[in-house]
């Protein structure tokens, strides 16, 4: 039955994102009537990847904004304060050697005249000089590259093509957020309208099977007929009871998507447009403009030229300004002038690095083609998927109106004792039936036009479908 499949669908939605989590609510918490627009914005406040896209974001973009200077002139001041001790040891023996040398030169024109020798006194092998003291020193200096080849454009332009992927990114998880929240809203509605219509039919076959127990007792109808009844409660009872849990269990789920307090009770009702949406051109036309798929490769495709850029300045000279001034009383020292440096020569192979970032922009742009496919064909798939789902709900209409004539002519044969009691608790189920697969018929165009919205970057125009509906499901 496709109520059984709507059930699955509201656990697996479930089980998906909240496995291990209490499902529990607290107590005394009422539930909460919320409308979708309410929701949505419920889910874009609490959502915590939401946030952290965002983050991330906010990140690169603080950084471009930091990078806007990168090239400009840069002042640093140093100071110091400073001990010191030297120690100069002199080595004297030369001068001693001289000393002795001018002794001998002295005597030397005497010779053969009697005098007292001239002695001549030698210094220590090494004299050791010692100092010490204290001081400070401070200085402020400038450094202003006037040309480095194109490096500080390109880092700025690396770095603002990471916001713009950041950008996407942030863009990409809003459409997965509201397509999630589409499924889990509409997914809980759809379990409220299978429980109430369940509810209901137990209820009217309670009733008829009290009637046929006054109808045993007046020996109206066989035994078998009154056992038949009986099954036929006790399958309406488990299945009521069963939908009842399972529109509880959706109801949580979608609280906890948005992060409401409480159990959430959907208002906005299912719906359905009975004409086609726009022509698939138009969505074709959207997708190659906004999708944020597209525009993160894009922003990978400018990372890489940026990057390649880089590469090609380093190859280039590179011309500063520089300046020192010493912050000293008296006629402190000052520099200042303007320089230039070329590396000549590298350890690093620069041609197969330039030619490795041309291969990351030729990756850039193999991607984006094969993006642009990716996307076209799953748009023209969710396009068809919600043509096919607003079909089958439309086809369901005559079924629908064949089981509401069987169940009245039923009623109006017991009354008349042409039908019997479980014929028409047959006829109810199948009412119960036929409403709840047009609920689902339902649900799947909701969904498929969520998904077709996503696969476009229109995401945040499914307010506007919802509410441009002419067939509401209540």
């Amino acid at each position: 039955m496709r109520l059984a499949f709507g059930m699955r669908l509201g656990w697996l939605c479930l089980g998906a994102a909240w496995g291990g989590l209490a499902l529990a609510q607290p107590a005394g918490s009422a539930p909460l009537p919320m409308g979708f627009e309410t929701a949505w914005e419920q889910l874009r406040a609490h959502s915590g990847k939401l946030a952290a896209a965002q983050s991330a974001l906010q990140g690169k973009q603080l950084q471009a904004e930091g990078l806007q200077g990168l090239g400009g002139p840069s002042v640093a001041v140093s100071a110091a304060t400073y001990s010191y001790n030297a120690n100069l040891t002199l080595d004297l023996d030369p001068i001693n050697q001289r000393l002795a040398q001018l002794g001998q030169q002295f005597q030397a024109p005497m010779a053969g005249v009697p005098v007292t020798p001239v002695i001549v006194g030698s210094l220590p092998q090494s004299y050791t000089y010692n100092h010490h003291g204290s001081g400070n020193t401070a200085s402020v200096s400038l450094m202003w590259p006037l040309y480095v080849g194109g490096a500080t454009q390109a880092a700025r332009a690396l770095v603002a093509a990471q916001g713009d992927e950041a950008q996407a990114d942030a863009q990409r998880t809003g459409h997965e957020l509201m397509t999630l929240l589409v499924q889990r809203y509409f997914g809980a509605q759809l379990a409220a309208r299978a429980a109430s219509l369940r509810q209901a039919a137990y209820g009217n076959v309670q009733e008829h099977d009290r009637a046929v127990e006054k109808m045993l007792a007046a020996g109206v109808v066989s035994r078998v007929e009154r056992l038949q009844a009986r099954a036929a409660v006790e399958d309406a009872r488990r299945n009521a009871l069963k939908a009842q849990d399972d529109a509880e269990l959706s109801s949580i789920a979608l609280a906890r998507t948005v992060g409401a307090s409480a159990q959430v009770i959907p208002q906005s009702p299912l719906f359905v447009w009975s004409t086609p949406v726009q022509p698939m051109d138009y969505f074709l036309q959207a997708a190659l403009q906004h999708h944020p798929g597209l525009a993160k490769v894009a922003a990978k495709k400018a990372q890489a030229e940026s990057l390649h850029a880089g590469e090609e300045g380093l190859r280039k000279p590179q011309v500063f300004a520089f300046g020192q001034h010493a912050l000293t009383s008296g006629n402190p020292d000052w520099v200042a002038g303007v320089g230039a440096r070329w590396t000549l020569y590298d350890p690093v192979d620069r041609d197969k690095m330039a030619a490795a970032s041309q291969q990351q922009i030729a990756q850039a742009e193999h991607t984006d083609a094969q993006a642009r496919n990716d996307i076209a064909l799953l748009v023209e798939r969710n396009w068809r998927v919600l043509e096919q789902a607003r079909r089958q709900f439309l086809s369901m209409q005559p079924g629908a109106e064949v089981a509401d004539e069987v169940l009245r002519l039923r009623k109006a044969g017991l009354r008349e004792g042409t039908s019997t009691a479980v014929d028409l608790m047959d006829a109810e189920m199948y009412v119960v039936k036929v409403q709840t697969e047009r609920a689902q018929a339902a649900y799947d165009y909701v969904v498929a036009l969520a998904s077709l919205l996503e696969g476009c970057g229109l995401s945040e125009e499914f307010a506007a479908y919802m509410a441009r509906a002419d067939v509401k499901v209540e």
